[in-house]
């Protein structure tokens, strides 16, 4: 017994296994999100879930035949306690810039305006553990086109 043991012992010591060798590969979590609109003012999707710290590729396809000018529609993410009303009023001051108001703290992300058959993709890092408003900016459209994003 004493013998298996003392071999045992010897077998573990003489182990070219060293901890240290170990390489771990971080996964980084992504979640691919698709959400549709179209020419009734309508998103397909009212609640998107997601983990905190993910890397989100959100996609907006316009289903709807409308060009930008008439109905066009972007997704905005906005941030935790932001006046929905308040900043969709202050969106429609900016159409020259896609009615995404210039330098707002209020916005996390939001993608192109587009119009109907078109779509554009962005990629954002989720924020922290939430309830998020996500709205389309063109004016008018916000009361309609609108929804929760949790965070997990």
């Amino acid at each position: 017994m004493n013998f298996i043991i003392s071999m045992l012992m010897v077998l573990f010591m003489s182990n070219p296994f060293n901890a240290s060798d170990l390489t771990t590969e971080t996964t980084t979590m992504e979640t691919e999100v698709v959400i549709e609109g179209n020419d009734q003012m309508r998103f397909d999707l009212s609640e998107i879930k997601v983990k905190a710290g993910e890397t989100v590729t959100l996609t907006l396809k316009h289903t709807g035949k409308l060009p930008k000018a008439a109905m066009g529609h972007n997704w905005v993410l906005l941030a935790a306690g932001t006046d929905v009303k308040a900043f969709a009023t202050e969106a429609m001051k900016a159409r020259d810039n896609e009615y995404i108001p210039e330098g707002s703290e209020q916005i996390i992300a939001y993608t192109a305006l587009i119009g109907g058959g078109e779509e554009t993709t962005i990629e954002f890092t989720a924020p922290e553990a939430g309830e998020y408003d996500f709205i389309c900016s063109f004016p008018g459209h916000y009361a309609l086109m609108k929804g929760k994003f949790i965070v997990e």
